[in-house]
């Protein structure tokens, strides 16, 4: 046992959601993926295979490891995001199964607003649909690192390797358009375990990595450690004691990049300057921290700082805002309105605000741009203009996905409305064509 624990110490981890239209097979993939790699417990399997039995069936529904909601299983379809954690000896996984439905896009933004790599479900009998376009698009907005086409129920279209191509090709021509990095397609059915996790018998035509194969290999591109520092302060540590008579420390989590003993840095929105002494981590004190730590920094000034201040390098600290534009999913029941006024929550920073404009409403079927819709309703993405009563240090989602994001809030009843995204929607040099020999990767 110490021997697994140290493997899993030292392995990576990777968080991906699925995604799909309806009846794709998203769950029974998850159930698939849990069963085949050995992830889950014996009384769960068990309880999955007594409940397929009521249900008149021989073999376990694997789409029941997932579909944890009463109304999910009576309905047989997924309506919330369900978190799934299991491990390889190659990698620690944190998979979120989102919802296929068009009335809960907003779901799948949930799931894969902190993932490295979704995987896209198809059904090879239906080929890319409405929903594929929507959810790839989804991606793309989320700056999705990698994503996965797995072309699924290819045992339904007897194995064919000229269906798989099509749908490889389609798709693949479409998510890069909007600029999508890296884009790979795999033949599978998860019913019956093909390149899920075990390769195929059934498709020598194919000589690609299976998912899970692809799961424990991909890189995780997205690294938090690489980008500009941000440390966005949490709670202020004075304990004002005759041991610590001065002692002020600043504790939170560092969003990205990494922080130095020594280094100048500034605290927005003041723009206040000083020298970072010292950082405890974990009770020690260390030279450097990274992301994603959670870390106590000293500095050499008594500067006024409180929650929700962000401090960064003083050579690439960002610019600060009242004016913010950006894209937003809109995730609540109720409409938002030009003229609404919301709480606007920024890292650990939460500002009133109000909405200026909302300059169009995107419709994912076509990438069209619905000029001045007047309001936003669940599920709707669109561009927004939001002015602040205080200056926010933000990041372009396309520079930070953890500091260029925020949530428009209620500030009757804290609901959240809306899931923004700062910056332009879709990647500024999209690629605009893919090779025909190389519109999937073998």
């Amino acid at each position: 046992m110490t021997g697994l624990t140290e493997q899993l110490s030292a392995t990576t981890l990777l968080r991906f959601a699925t995604a799909g239209s309806v009846d794709d097979g998203k769950s029974t993939l998850v159930g698939r993926l849990l069963h085949d790699s050995k992830s889950i417990l014996t009384d769960q399997l068990e309880a999955v295979e007594a409940a397929s039995l009521k249900r008149g069936q021989e073999a376990p529904d694997l789409a029941l490891l997932t579909d944890g909601l009463r109304a999910e299983r009576e309905q047989g379809i997924t309506i919330d995001v369900a978190y799934r954690y299991f491990a390889t000896t190659r990698r620690r996984f944190i998979l979120a199964d989102t919802p296929g439905h068009v009335q809960y896009t907003r779901n799948m933004v949930t799931g894969a607003s902190t993932a490295e790599l979704a995987v896209v479900l198809v059904d090879a009998r239906n080929g890319v649909v409405e929903q594929t376009r929507r959810h790839a698009a989804v991606a793309a907005l989320l700056r999705v690192p990698h994503v996965v086409l797995a072309v699924n129920k290819m045992d339904l279209v007897e194995y064919a390797e000229p269906v798989f191509a099509a749908i490889a090709e389609e798709f693949t021509a479409y998510a890069a358009s909007l600029g999508v990095p890296e884009i790979t397609a795999i033949p599978i059915s998860a019913l019956a375990g093909d390149n899920v996790v075990e390769p195929s018998a059934n498709m020598d035509w194919y000589g690609g990595p299976t998912v899970l194969e692809h799961l424990e290999t991909v890189p995780v591109s997205h690294d938090l450690a690489s980008c500009k520092a941000r440390f966005p302060v949490q709670y202020v540590i004075r304990p004002q004691t005759a041991e610590h008579p001065d002692y002020r420390g600043y504790a939170g989590q560092i969003a990205s990049g990494a922080l130095r003993v020594g280094e100048a840095v500034t605290v927005l929105p003041s723009g206040r300057t000083s020298t970072i002494t010292g950082i405890d981590a974990l009770g020690e004190a260390v030279d450097i921290a990274w992301a994603p730590q959670s870390v106590t920094v000293t500095l050499a000034d008594d500067l006024d700082i409180s929650r929700g201040d962000l401090i960064a390098p003083s050579g690439t600290a960002p610019a600060t805002t009242q004016d913010v534009e950006a894209t937003v999913c809109h995730v609540a029941d109720q409409p938002l309105t030009v003229g609404q006024r919301v709480l606007l929550k920024h890292t650990t920073r939460t500002v009133k605000a109000i909405v200026k404009e909302i300059p169009s409403r995107l419709t994912l079927d076509d990438l069209s741009q619905h000029p001045d819709p007047g309001q936003l309703v669940a599920n709707d993405i669109g561009r927004v203009k939001v002015r602040t009563a205080e200056p926010l240090a933000l990041d372009a989602y396309r520079d930070s996905r953890r500091t260029g994001s925020f949530l428009l809030i209620d500030p009757a009843d804290g609901t959240t409305l809306a899931a923004g995204m700062a910056g332009d929607s879709f990647a500024a040099e999209a690629v605009q064509a893919v090779a025909d020999d190389e519109g999937w990767d073998f």
